[in-house]
């Protein structure tokens, strides 16, 4: 017994819910009332008026509770006897105790279980099944919390099953841990008192069997105990399958009127014989079954190693008599001495006739519950799991089953919570009649459905309960409900019905109804409790199949937003891509590609992977290619943006926290491809290289410094790599994935001269290249994640670009525009001389003034825009300042961003260059200024 926990100074006057200093079973028992609903200033118990005031566990727990009452006496305290589903079968206490007892509703025939009470020491003790203890702050209802609660399982010797609990409550001020022990003491004492008063047919049917094998002289059978022993030889052993045979067949014997003879084959050329024994007491008549064993290879009977196992499990040697008494229906008839001739015998089953048929009903039950949960819901698809509850019962348990779920459901929607409304769009998943049902039109499968008012269908789904009816084939004909009873399979008559909710974490989905053909086999009260715990697994596994659908879609769904939509278009690289997960049913994964459009005409090629699948991994993906990009708008060089991504992935969000970034071992290349000088500058963190196709058709690796992945780049710094590109070179990147065959080991080089052989063969369309490449390498279909990117480049016509150097001087302003004008006019682009202008007198003027010494680079680049580009030798940082009314200065990059698109800076080993760009609208004139609304913008508040 757990030590009492001591509550928490603040707790005395405070109701709200504890969370520290609690233990996990309690924390989690309020969460879980939390979650119910429970009103914890008074709960509504429900109260059970059909008790049984004698039942045998009252019996057997009175005397024994009552002589603990006295044991307390001066104590306040009460006692409660609860039964195995927490229902109050009597109370013992003082007059003004059972008064508060009554005010709180706790009286004879409540419940008391957590699902309407809460937190309490009986429902712990029913859920744990050991004795538990709850302190006062520890309850879940408020009146409770003055009071310590100690309990202990009444648990049956035999069995060990737990019948019911005791629960002593006393004020937490008195109590005491021996009262807990004290409890524990009484209830092992109720649990032999229910031993002790089992029924008189059960105690007769044992005497007469212990007589039948003390009269043999061979056997001992412990009434205490129901060991059954016999002298030497070891046991037998039996397999678990042979074991479950036997014993289904053992009690098909008992409950037979005529039958008393059975043979089983089993494995190994051995053959199980079974025998019935009747026994007699009184008005008491039942059974035994005895199994020995035969070896039809010829050998004779078996040896000591035959097999057979008592109803518990056990194995239970037994009756070692002459064969040919072995079949003996007199118990009491004497042994005779035939040594030579013996046969073991051992005990399989006792029995009650009238038991029988029912245990092997039960035992039928339980097989198709066992089936059930290995069967149900392994296919994670709604429509499949509908089918397999409609083979597993059919023909054990009905001749026909239908499946019908709400659309809603079948959508990947939220059911709404409790039962379903009769006029809820159904739609039929599943109609099953067994293998000559196959080819046949049994239920209209994929069909929508419906279901009068008044029908069993519409009780069933506005009860949420199993129901129960009789179906008349005559009476459907012409009428709405013959659309609903597909029973025309079932032929002419009166057939039995049971319709059962499916209902899964407290939604209604849909409906199973099960039909048999005639009267012979109605359906029963234990199939109705049959059918409803059928459609509760097969509700659940549907309702994990659409949790899986939904998330399955909102995976592919982020997966797709994290990926580009659709790849730029530029005039100087084209572009195409591929993905290909490696769980075509998921879609999701780690790796993934990237073109960003950079100054300068210039753009950014990246292509990543991440570690694993998933989502996380596809989560993780979104992370970086997102830093990436950000990086990339800083025109950073290649190694500094794998620099600056490996600081990401090494800096724990927590310093004291061990786990790693799951980025870490990312692999990564980042390429920048210049169409003016034509060439690509790259860098790699552990990712393969990129593959080059010139225009003269060889085909090869380009070299690069290798670095480490994300994350674990430590102090290696990341180097990069600049290379010529002929214009019409084609440049692939791609991840690994692509070169693996399988999920084993691969000859890298030889995936990698299949690569190039593959481009080599390359057409002028790239999107027919990226099909090839795919199709060559991965004919199967991908065994990892696969990204591919291709960028088939082009450089940047002589006509379009113009460019000057001009000295760091004052006066280089006016040339500047002189310059700046005279190309435009070339260009034909003269609408844009103002802005232009504009821009590189501001451009050119700051570079004189803060560029340092040195000449001043002037360059225009001609596209679909126009990109005005200054150079000069400083590394100082341009940034737009809001100047005051009466400073001359401060206003020129303020200007340069209001007159152009976009502008920015990017940084040289040897000084910067500062960019504007601008979209011409020839078929729109340039506004007029109005200088004194621009002026306007700079005036000081107030």
């Amino acid at each position: 017994m757990e030590s009492y926990p001591t509550p928490s100074a603040g707790d005395r006057g405070d109701r709200s819910p504890l969370v520290g200093g609690v233990r996990p079973e309690i924390l989690a028992s309020w969460q879980r009332s939390q979650s119910l609903g429970i009103d914890r200033e008074r709960a509504a118990l429900p109260i059970k008026t059909d008790l049984d005031p004698d039942s045998r566990l009252i019996r057997a727990a009175a005397p024994v509770l009552a002589r603990l009452y006295e044991r307390f006496s001066g104590v306040p305290v009460t006692m409660t006897l609860a039964d195995s589903r927490a229902n109050i079968l009597d109370r013992w206490g003082d007059p003004a105790g059972l008064k508060l007892m009554d005010a709180a509703s706790l009286v004879p025939g409540a419940n008391v279980d957590e699902r309407f009470m809460g937190t309490s020491s009986v429902s712990m003790v029913l859920s744990t099944r050991a004795p538990f203890v709850v302190v006062g702050h520890e309850h879940f209802l408020h009146d409770l919390k003055e009071l310590t609660c100690m309990a202990a399982p009444v648990c049956d010797p035999v069995g060990g099953t737990v019948r019911g609990a005791v629960n002593l409550s006393v004020p937490r001020a008195l109590a005491d841990p021996g009262m807990a022990l004290v409890l524990q003491d009484a209830t092992e004492r109720i649990g032999e008192r229910l031993l002790e008063l089992s029924t008189v047919r059960e105690l007769e049917l044992t005497n007469a069997f212990r007589r039948a094998m003390e009269s043999g002289g061979h056997a001992e059978l412990d009434v205490e105990s129901g060991e059954l022993t016999r002298r030497g030889g070891p046991p037998p052993r039996l397999a678990t399958q042979e074991r479950s045979i036997l014993l289904e067949r053992a009690v098909e014997l008992i409950s037979s009127t005529g039958e008393a003879f059975a043979e089983v084959p089993l494995a190994g050329s051995r053959v199980a014989v079974l025998r019935r024994r009747e026994l007699h007491h009184g008005d008491a008549e039942g059974a035994a079954v005895e199994v020995s064993f035969e070896d039809t290879g010829g050998t004779g009977a078996a040896g000591p190693t035959a097999t057979a196992t008592a109803s518990d499990g056990r194995r239970v040697p037994l009756l070692n008599r002459p064969a040919e008494e072995a079949g003996a229906d007199v118990p009491g008839a004497p042994a005779k001495a035939h040594a030579a001739a013996a046969t073991d015998a051992w005990l399989l089953l006792v029995g009650d006739p009238g038991v029988g048929r029912v245990a092997a009903e039960a035992r039928g039950r339980l097989a198709l519950l066992n089936e059930a949960g290995v069967r149900l819901g392994t296919a994670l698809d709604l429509w499949r799991t509908a089918e397999q509850l409609a083979e597993i019962t059919v023909p054990r348990f009905a001749d026909l089953v239908v499946v019908d779920l709400a659309e809603s459901v079948l959508a990947g929607e939220e059911p709404p919570p409790g039962p379903l409304r009769p006029d809820v769009p159904l739609r039929r998943v599943a109609a099953w009649a067994g293998e000559d049902s196959r080819d046949l039109p049994v239920g209209g499968v994929n069909e929508p459905t419906g279901y009068p008012a008044g029908s069993p269908q519409a009780r069933c789904l506005e009860t949420g309960r199993p129901v129960t009816d009789s179906v008349v084939t005559a009476a459907l004909a012409g009428h709405p409900t013959g659309q609903v009873h597909p029973v025309g399979f079932l032929g002419e008559g009166t057939h039995s019905y049971l319709g059962a909710p499916l209902s899964a974490r407290g939604s209604v989905i849909g409906l199973a109804g099960f039909y048999r053909r005639g009267r012979t086999r109605r359906y029963e009260q234990d199939d109705l409790t049959l059918a409803g715990e059928l459609a509760a697994r097969a509700a659940i596994g549907m309702d994990n199949a659409r949790r899986f659908r939904r998330e399955q879609h909102a995976s592919l769904m982020l997966q797709r937003s994290l990926l580009p939509h659709t790849l730029p278009r530029l005039s100087t690289v084209g572009l195409a891509s591929r993905y290909l997960p490696a769980d075509a049913r998921s879609g999701v994964g780690g790796d993934w590609f990237d073109a960003i459009p950079l100054s300068g005409m210039r753009v950014a090629l990246v292509v990543g992977d991440v570690p694993g699948i998933g989502l996380q991994a596809a989560a993780t993906m979104g992370r970086l290619r997102t830093a990436v990009r950000t990086l990339a708008g800083l025109d950073l060089l290649p190694e500094e943006v794998l620099a600056h991504l490996d600081d990401l992935v090494s800096r724990a969000p927590d310093e004291s926290a061990d786990d790693q970034d799951p980025a870490t071992g990312t692999t990564c290349l980042y390429a920048i491809y210049d169409p003016v000088s034509s060439r690509c500058t790259a860098a790699t963190a552990g990712h393969p290289l990129p593959a080059l196709l010139t225009p003269d058709g060889e085909s090869e690796l380009i070299d690069l410094p290798t670095g480490p992945p994300l994350g674990l780049g430590g102090i290696q710094p990341y180097q990069s790599a600049t290379v010529d590109l002929p214009a019409g070179s084609l440049l692939a990147m791609y991840t690994d994935g692509l070169l693996k065959r399988s999920r084993g080991y691969e000859d890298t080089d030889a995936r990698t001269a299949q690569l190039l052989a593959s481009l080599n063969l390359a057409g002028p369309e790239l999107e027919e290249v990226c099909d090839q490449v795919t199709d060559t390498l991965l004919p199967g279909g991908p065994h990892d994640d696969v990204a591919l990117l291709l960028a088939r480049v082009h450089a940047l016509p002589e006509d379009r670009m113009a460019s000057w150097e001009l000295p760091s001087d004052p006066a280089a302003v006016a040339r500047a525009r002189a310059l700046t004008r005279a190309q435009l006019a070339a260009w034909g682009m003269s609408e844009l001389d103002f802005n232009t202008g504009l821009v590189v007198s501001e451009l050119v003027t700051n570079a004189v003034r803060y560029g340092g010494r040195g000449p001043v680079g002037l360059r225009l680049l001609r596209d679909d825009s126009l990109i005005c580009e200054v150079s000069d030798r400083s590394n100082t940082s341009p940034r737009i300042r809001r100047a005051a009314t009466t400073e001359e200065g401060g206003r020129g990059l303020f200007l340069v961003a209001q007159f152009t698109k976009s502008w920015g800076a990017r940084y040289m080993p040897q000084g910067k260059t500062v960019w504007a760009e601008q979209i011409p609208r020839p078929e729109q004139p340039a506004p007029e200024t109005d200088e004194q609304a621009l002026l306007a913008l700079f005036d000081d508040p107030g």
